[in-house]
């Protein structure tokens, strides 16, 4: 399984993978929602993390993009961000998200998210 990590931060998205990565999926990066928006003609993952606040495209406007597309709605979206509104968090739902990190966060929330998703890496071996 695949994961696409949108943040316009290189930190958040190495923490990220490192936890994707433990987890069994294979992971892909983008700095802001275009490049991610980009990055899907290179082929549909199966979650995209999207971090909020960004430049060129922040990840609100990628998420109704992505659901104003057919062939793009199996993939499972997870806002992973500061915003912690109430409202914020009900227009990013609304938009189509599945779920919703309020940063910063643990390993095991990423994962019990996950979880919550119905995404079971395949596990390692050894």
């Amino acid at each position: 399984m695949e994961v696409l990590i949108i943040d316009d931060s290189r930190v958040m998205r190495s923490i990220l993978r490192r936890i994707c990565t433990s987890l069994g999926f294979a992971v892909r990066e983008a700095g802001d929602g275009q490049q991610a928006l980009d990055a899907l003609a290179e082929g549909v993952p199966d979650l995209c993390l999207i971090d909020w606040n960004m430049p060129v495209m922040d990840g609100l406007t990628f998420v109704t993009q992505v659901r104003a597309r057919p062939e793009w709605r199996q993939m499972m979206l997870m806002m992973v961000t500061t915003e912690s509104e109430h409202g914020q968090i009900v227009r990013a739902l609304a938009a189509g998200a599945h779920e919703y990190v309020i940063k910063p966060f643990t390993a095991e929330a990423i994962a019990e998210k996950f979880a919550l998703l119905g995404l079971v890496a395949t596990e390692a071996p050894g």
